[in-house]
């Protein structure tokens, strides 16, 4: 696998310790992106389309694997998708411990992931097309 820490690095040359990989196609995910985008970059983390070329290569997997869910790769290559990739980039936030609180509560972990799937497969975004869905109808 090629070296998140060697491949993927800000404009002034510094490596992110943490990337979070989303779908650009998507106006939700972009939203989303936008918003934690100055908290991330704050504390050393970085975003990234997951359309770029070269994500596939450095995750090691397909287009269709990658579209699937988010996904936040620390500089370790330790990775985690979906509702788990949120809530390691919310750890690294101050306001947003009380979302991580709550995620330990028994059963509130499975209902996030199980809500994140939802709006995955609910979500009217381009790239569900590769995921053989029938949902192609674009996003805002």
């Amino acid at each position: 696998m090629i070296s998140l820490v060697s491949d993927m690095t800000d404009r002034k040359g510094r490596h992110a310790h943490g990337w979070l990989f989303f779908d650009a196609e998507c106006a939700l995910c972009r939203r989303i992106a936008r918003w934690l985008a100055r908290p991330m970059h704050r504390r050393g983390m970085a975003l990234a389309p997951l359309q770029d070329p070269r994500v596939g290569a450095l995750l090691g997997l397909t287009r269709a694997e990658l579209l699937r869910e988010i996904r936040y790769v620390t500089t370790d290559g330790t990775q985690t998708a979906g509702a788990d990739a949120v809530l390691a980039v919310l750890r690294e936030i101050w306001w947003a411990q009380p979302i991580v609180w709550m995620s330990a509560l028994p059963g509130a972990l499975p209902s996030m992931r199980a809500a994140y799937r939802w709006i995955s497969r609910h979500s009217r975004c381009p790239s569900h097309r590769y995921l053989g869905t029938e949902i192609a109808r674009g996003c805002d």
